[in-house]
């Protein structure tokens, strides 16, 4: 004898459901935790930062990129645009993850001093002539996917950037000294 397709299981839920409820609990659970869960910003109402790019003199002073759980496009464009692959005048979304370790750091210094910007998003092509200059430039960079920066932070000695950075436990973090700035990125969590 055949089944009727909506039996329920405990008499409360058919097969189907069940199903669609495991999958949907096997998604939520190996679903990453988002960054923001990560480190306490859970007790920020707005995320801001203040920014300065080294090659272009361009400015930005305190932009709030997140307010009320939502991140805000427009200030988000601009971060990109102010973070774009200047030699290329090429404008990449920047990962608001990436971002929001900006910000992270920002916190752990309880300062509003902007970032400086060596390096933001970069195209394959400004890529690949970094690359033929340095074996500092990996071949598939975060920088390209616009989930990589390359800052300082004026008034916090490089070593101790580069501590905190770590200490967030984010992703990939670079030391240059020798280049005077700290490479960060949103990819497995490294250091070199």
């Amino acid at each position: 004898m055949l089944q009727d397709k909506s039996t329920t299981f405990n008499g409360t839920m058919n097969r189907r459901q069940l199903l669609k409820t495991g999958l949907l609990a096997s998604l939520v659970c190996l679903t990453p935790i988002p960054v923001w869960a990560r480190y306490d910003l859970l007790g920020s109402s707005e995320r801001s930062l203040s920014l300065f790019n080294t090659h272009t003199g361009e400015k930005l002073k305190r932009v709030v990129y997140w307010e009320g759980g939502d991140y805000l496009p427009d200030a988000l464009h601009s971060i990109s645009y102010l973070l774009r692959d200047h030699r290329a005048d090429e404008v990449k979304q920047i990962d608001p993850q990436t971002i929001d370790m900006l910000f992270a750091l920002k916190q752990k210094f309880s300062i509003e001093q902007p970032f400086e910007i060596i390096s933001g998003y970069r195209s394959p092509q400004t890529n690949r002539l970094l690359r033929s200059a340095s074996n500092g430039v990996a071949k598939k960079s975060f920088h390209m996917q616009g989930k990589a920066i390359d800052l300082r932070l004026p008034g916090v000695p490089l070593q101790t950037l580069r501590k905190a950075a770590l200490q967030l436990k984010l992703g990939g973090v670079g030391y240059y000294p020798k280049s005077d700035f700290v490479h960060v990125d949103i990819g497995a969590v490294r250091s070199w």
